[in-house]
């Protein structure tokens, strides 16, 4: 089980309010836990561990977002009337972090009612940047990036429906990661847009945020789909904007982007340039069209009644949406849905997208002369996303203009693992401040029970077995075409495939070379001590996409179980007993590669 923090409960929790006195930024908070409370809450948790209990988040600190639930505490949204007073139970997404041993410390401050990108739209004030207090931080989400960006929360939950969750991740220089639409539960959120929001994380490396999110994407609206993709081939093709696409980026940020897309290169990636301006035009549907309505209907009635603590800026966006007629509003969400066939067919060919989180970083002052324009200018690469049902993760990638610079992986739905596994080649091979060394086997399709948490300012390790669908992963033994660099193994690739282990099978087996095109081998069980240890990989599939390999296998193969060495067993490839009998044997080679190496026997 992977460490990714350390230190008990109660070492960490004394340590975030030492760093919260420490660091002096009443803002980032709406609601702080009493430091008693939350060290009592962190001594159930050792006590838990001590006791044998699985608590993966064990030792972790947690910041919340003001917009979503936690029991015993008031939901302000940024707007203190609008609490009726402590919430009774807790959001289903905090639930399940703190059930795995995560510690609530606070609920912290973010643009009223989740509307906003800047982090200054709040009677509570304005959040200002972790490092460079003179720029604003980002927003909605601006309180729970910047506790993890101070070192004070290790995973900060936020909301993302225009950007939320990733804008404030590229100022931090952070990661925040924003799944599929639905897949982890918005019930105990204060809407903003219903059929678009997503609760994300903040965290200062990628593993913890994978970790977290998994946990929380259970029972939401959607699951992953039986076919789902559990890995990103070696050499993934990515699409990167046009130069005209990229004109809203100030001058440093587009040379720190052209950075990244060589990063991206330098990864092993393909790049090719598509046109998203089709993607961007969807974009000003969120705000400039009926999908505004939206907004009204979640908090529009409460505005409506002038309540002395509204940010006026909020209330002019959101009172907007109550003159909008129906419909306007079906005639934009079809808008939106032949924006998004026009983007599936702009990716067709490429694996993901790599975008600029966003447009430059503004200072507060920028902001308050200016609220509305620069607000949208941030939105300019993160606001169609949801609309258009893409999955993202937001990651550091170096410095422009004075402060830290992020770009955003961008997948189709559900491919929300390619994503993370982009990000974790980029950041493995980045120096940016913040970022953290990630390792591509990272799962976010993942068993929640399968790692612990660690020190998340050292080079980290994911745990290849986890599995967050728990049906949805069968590891399957390969061991000659399908192996890395043999002629089949991109048809694993395609399937979405994710290399486990590599690893020997149990002294029952004889290696034999088939007489195929290209040529094979066939694995033949000849029992205990009559054969012995053959290499081979084992790589994980998801049910429906081991069905469509089981279904294209070409005779003699077959699929069954095999042993290895450590005792388990695993689906494998074998070969008919009649094909096995006729092929020659080269069990001795020890393994399929090595065969080849020598020279297979000549067939005829």
């Amino acid at each position: 089980m992977t460490v990714l923090v350390t230190g008990t409960a109660v070492a960490r929790v004394r340590a975030a309010y030492a760093r919260i006195a420490e660091v002096d930024r009443p803002e980032v908070w709406i609601t702080l836990v009493p430091l008693d409370d939350a060290l009592e809450a962190a001594a159930a948790v050792d006590a838990a561990l001590a006791g044998g209990a699985d608590l993966p988040l064990a030792g972790t600190t947690l910041a919340v977002k003001d917009n979503i639930d936690v029991a015993g505490l008031p939901t302000t949204a940024a707007c203190p009337s609008f609490a009726s007073g402590p919430a009774a139970v807790s959001a289903p997404a905090v639930q399940r972090l703190v059930d795995a041993g995560a510690v609530v410390i606070g609920k912290t401050n973010l643009d009223q009612f989740a509307t906003g990108l800047v982090g200054t739209r709040s009677p509570y004030g304005a959040v200002r940047h972790a490092t460079l207090p003179e720029r604003v931080s980002g927003g909605s989400s601006s309180g729970s990036a910047v506790a993890v960006a101070l070192g004070i929360a290790d995973i900060g939950l936020g909301t993302d429906t225009a950007g939320s969750g990733r804008v404030p991740a590229a100022f931090g220089g952070i990661v925040g990661i924003k799944t599929t639409v639905g897949l982890v539960p918005t019930t105990g959120v204060v809407p903003a847009c219903r059929s678009y929001d997503v609760v994300t994380t903040f965290t200062r490396g990628l593993e913890l945020g994978a970790l977290a999110t998994r946990l929380m994407a259970v029972g939401g609206a959607r699951t992953w789909p039986v076919d789902v993709r559990l890995g990103l081939r070696a050499a993934p093709v990515v699409a990167v904007p046009r130069v005209a696409d990229l004109a809203p980026l100030s001058p440093g940020w587009r040379t720190a982007f052209a950075s990244a897309v060589a990063a991206v290169s330098a990864t092993g990636a393909s790049v090719r340039v598509v046109d998203v301006s089709p993607m961007l035009d969807a974009a000003r549907l969120l705000y400039d069209g009926a999908i505004l309505a939206e907004r009204y209907d979640a908090v529009g009635p409460f505005l409506a009644a002038g309540p002395a603590d509204a940010d006026s800026t909020v209330a002019s966006i959101i009172l907007a949406g109550a003159a909008i007629p129906a419909a306007e509003y079906v005639a934009d969400r079809a808008r939106l849905d032949a924006a998004r066939a026009a983007a599936l067919a702009a990716l067709d060919g490429c694996d993901l997208l790599l975008l600029p989180t966003t447009t430059e970083h503004p200072t507060i002052a920028a902001v308050q002369a200016d609220p509305v324009g620069i607000n949208r200018r941030l939105g300019t690469y993160t606001n169609f996303v949801n609309l258009l049902d893409l999955a993202a993760v937001a990651v550091p990638a170096g410095e422009a203009d004075g402060g830290p610079f992020g770009v955003t992986v961008v997948s189709r739905a559900f491919d929300d693992q390619l994503a993370l596994d982009l990000a974790a080649r980029l950041l493995a091979g980045s120096t940016a401040p913040g970022a953290l060394v990630a390792d591509p086997g990272d799962a976010l399709v993942a068993d929640p029970g399968a790692a612990r948490v660690a020190d998340t300012g050292a080079a980290l390790v994911a745990d290849p077995d986890a599995a967050l669908v728990v049906d949805a992963g069968v590891d399957v033994l390969v061991v000659g075409a399908h192996l890395r660099g043999q002629p089949l193994h991109h048809e694993l690739e395609d399937l979405g495939a994710r290399f486990v282990a590599s690893v020997r099978t149990s002294d029952a087996y004889r290696l034999v070379a088939l007489d195929t095109v290209p040529r094979k081998p066939g694995l033949v069980r000849a029992g205990p001590g009559r054969g012995a240890p053959i290499a081979g990989e084992v790589w994980r599939l998801s049910s429906g996409a081991l069905g469509r390999f089981l279904a294209e296998l070409p005779a003699p193969m077959s699929l069954g179980r095999v042993e290895l060495s450590d005792g388990s067993w695993v689906v494998g490839f074998g070969c008919t007993a009649e094909a096995g009998a006729a092929a020659a044997d080269v069990t001795a080679a020890g393994g399929w590669v090595e065969a080849l190496r020598r020279g297979l026997p000549t067939v005829g």
